[in-house]
């Protein structure tokens, strides 16, 4: 069986609903799932107008009426009429609220069992914050919504050509939304580890094997023995002796400059990052319209573009879709391997 996906449009001022209509029209999608968009209705009907589809939007309000395939747009309607004035290319409340709605409808779903797993288009987090959601993305609004404590953001490039690894490549960040003077009073033994438990249950279940995970450090050249900074040696090391205590294949910490160098050729399946932009730039470097965000620690599946809502070109039909077809490749896995 199929597995029914919810696929939010995201912030409708964005390239979101663009790309939602862009992948609908290919046959693969609706091979490796039954999809269904989530939002409004009269904002797909606009995109898929602009993409030149002839898929027709048809408004549901369950996931049992869906009846997907490349030319019946099933969209469970979510979000106040209100989203349709949101200003194309601009940060408003609007755009906030309508991709905060389709958010919580489409976690629901899966939370309920009316699908199997979620696939979102990306959100403004100062439109969100405009609305009155004081989240700092997708991964913390849906962490509460699941009420987990012990979550993550990875980044996961498939395997191809550009990679040596047979099961690609995953980065998961120890912190992650936060000023980058907050991520390092926060970076702590346990959230080091969490993080790389995280990893290894993502890899093996998408690839059954135990993975080879690469940790990074934290300072320059690794911190040189404590001379260019001591969380190597207070912090990082004791987290990798005690995950390979439990049985986790760990290496590091490993200076951060070279790491990602040493996974594409091969040596690792996955890095555990200490911070968003040293895991997020070396792995977009490598293939970010290929790239896909999975929200790990959650009772349901979660992925999502690698990229934001691209305001510059939204409603220009210039945007690319491969990373959202990418998500939903990686989501209809992971739900035929729950379990």
């Amino acid at each position: 069986m199929k597995p029914p996906l919810a696929i939010t449009l995201g912030d409708p001022a964005g390239i979101g609903p663009e790309i939602v209509a862009k992948i609908w029209r290919m046959p693969e999608v609706h091979d490796w799932c039954r999809p269904i968009a989530v939002g409004r209705p009269e904002i797909l009907e606009r995109a898929v107008a602009l993409v030149q589809s002839d898929a027709e939007v048809v408004a549901v309000q369950s996931p049992e009426e869906a009846e997907p395939t490349p030319r019946r747009l099933p969209c469970l309607v979510a979000g106040p009429p209100e989203a349709i004035n949101a200003p194309t290319g601009q940060v408003s409340a609007e755009g906030g609220e309508a991709a905060f709605a389709a958010v919580v409808a489409a976690a629901r779903l899966a939370l309920a069992g009316h699908v199997a797993g979620l696939v979102t288009s990306p959100l403004n987090k100062e439109a969100l914050h405009r609305a009155g959601h004081g989240y700092p993305g997708h991964t913390e609004l849906l962490a509460e919504l699941c009420g987990v404590r012990d979550f993550a953001m990875m980044l996961y490039l498939g395997p191809d050509g550009t990679l040596a690894s047979p099961h690609g490549l995953a980065v998961v960040h120890v912190t992650l939304h936060t000023a980058l003077r907050n991520a390092l009073a926060e970076l702590q033994t346990e959230g080091v580890l969490a993080k790389a438990r995280l990893a290894d249950q993502f890899m093996r279940r998408l690839t059954g094997q135990r993975p080879r995970i690469g940790v990074c450090s934290l300072n320059p050249h690794g911190g040189e023995g404590g001379l260019f900074g001591d969380e190597e040696l207070r912090i990082i090391r004791p987290a990798i002796e005690r995950g390979r205590t439990e049985g986790l294949d760990l290496t590091g910490p490993l200076p951060a400059d070279t790491l990602m160098v040493r996974a594409r050729e091969g040596h690792f399946d996955a890095i555990v990052a200490m911070f968003h932009d040293q895991g997020h730039i070396a792995l977009k470097l490598l293939g970010m319209h290929r790239a896909v965000n999975v929200t790990l620690g959650l009772p349901i599946v979660r992925t999502s573009v690698a990229h934001g809502t691209a305001f510059d070109i939204a409603w220009r039909g210039e945007a690319r879709a491969s990373s959202l077809m990418e998500a939903v490749r990686v989501a209809a896995r992971l739900c035929q391997t729950a379990g």
